[in-house]
């Protein structure tokens, strides 16, 4: 199995966040207090959003690993709920928390910008899942809960 399918638009995505990445680490490193959050009470928040978020995370990686090499399509576990849940689990459920763990907002920066990268460049790789899988691709969208998201 090639690399680039496992791989879908990640590569994409992670290549439009990256100067937004190195532009927040840049400011949060000269100017630390424009991003600094100290609440204890949204440290705790974090820590109970981002298991659930790390699970979806693995999960989808996993279904990705196991169901894409024999060019089956995922529509169970977290790809039941929406399209893309290893980039909208990274981008709201991961990033986010792990920068107000860190004391930091960049997390959030940067969890909107990989999920408008998301957003840009999913429909070109829903295209390829289109041809691919044809009426079962269509059906899946019809079915899946949060196609939107």
């Amino acid at each position: 199995m090639k690399l680039k399918v496992l791989v879908g638009s990640g590569k994409k995505i992670m290549l439009f966040a990256l100067p937004f990445l190195i532009l927040g680490l840049g400011l949060n490193i000269a100017i630390p207090s424009l991003f600094r959050v100290t609440s204890i009470a949204l440290r705790i928040i974090s820590v109970i959003i981002l298991i659930p978020g790390i699970a979806v995370w693995i999960w989808s990686a996993a279904l990705i690993l196991t169901r894409i090499p024999k060019k089956e399509l995922i529509t169970s576990g977290p790809y039941s709920v929406v399209k893309h849940p290893l980039y909208t689990g990274v981008a709201l459920l991961v990033l986010p928390w792990i920068g107000f763990l860190a004391g930091t907002w960049l997390g959030v920066f940067i969890g909107i910008i990989v999920y408008i990268g998301s957003r840009i460049f999913s429909p070109e790789e829903e295209g390829i899942l289109s041809e691919a899988f044809g009426p079962a691709w269509d059906q899946y969208c019809r079915r899946v809960k949060i196609s939107w998201l």
